[in-house]
């Protein structure tokens, strides 16, 4: 006890000597490292951070994606309904003559001038159509051909040379912009 008490008062008097405690040491010695530790994330942390951007980059990248093909529907949508658009206003004008043609056939008494105002009717629908890309086939004397025909039966043909070509046309066939709408339907030599 008496070598406790003066070891006691020997640190105590000399205070130049700072009293050193073995476990604060050790202590001292761990808490860099816990803080590296502590301030450095674990790879897993890394690894999840990464995985939650990459998630939130594929949701949005989604959703402007779904956006961008409703937008795109709705556009070809509206461009389907209104694709003809041309075409009959075009043929607006032929549908007010037919109506002022009928009109005047209640009261006309010359067949003439009526079949002459149908003509001319019928000749401005071809114009119009005609302006479209609408071009009418010429099947009669040519050969038969069932890319562009449609034969609706065969008849002994009138000569030699009319075998296997078109003799009479049944319902004119059309090209628009140089392709098929409409075959022709027609009558074949045998």
């Amino acid at each position: 006890m008496i070598f406790n008490d003066m070891l006691k008062k020997k640190k105590t008097d000399n205070p130049e000597t700072p009293e050193v405690d073995q476990e604060n040491i050790d202590n001292n010695a761990v808490q860099p490292e816990e803080q590296a530790e502590v301030n450095t994330p674990s790879a897993e942390d890394v690894l999840k951070e990464e995985l939650a951007l990459a998630n939130d980059k594929y949701l949005r990248l989604f959703a402007e994606f779904d956006n961008f093909r409703r937008r795109t529907r709705t556009e070809r949508e509206e461009a389907r309904k209104m694709e003809g658009k041309d075409v009959i206003t075009a043929l607006l004008p032929v549908l007010d003559d037919f109506e002022r043609a009928l009109k005047a056939t209640e009261n006309a008494t010359d067949v003439t001038s009526v079949r002459e105002g149908v003509m001319l009717i019928q000749n401005k629908l071809k114009n119009t159509l005609t302006q479209k890309g609408l071009v009418p086939m010429e099947s009669i004397g040519s050969e038969f051909d069932a890319d562009i025909h449609e034969a609706i039966t065969n008849i002994p043909a009138p000569t030699e040379d009319m075998k296997g070509k078109v003799i009479d046309e049944m319902e004119k066939g059309y090209y628009l912009n140089d392709k098929v709408i409409r075959f022709a339907k027609v009558i074949v030599g045998a």
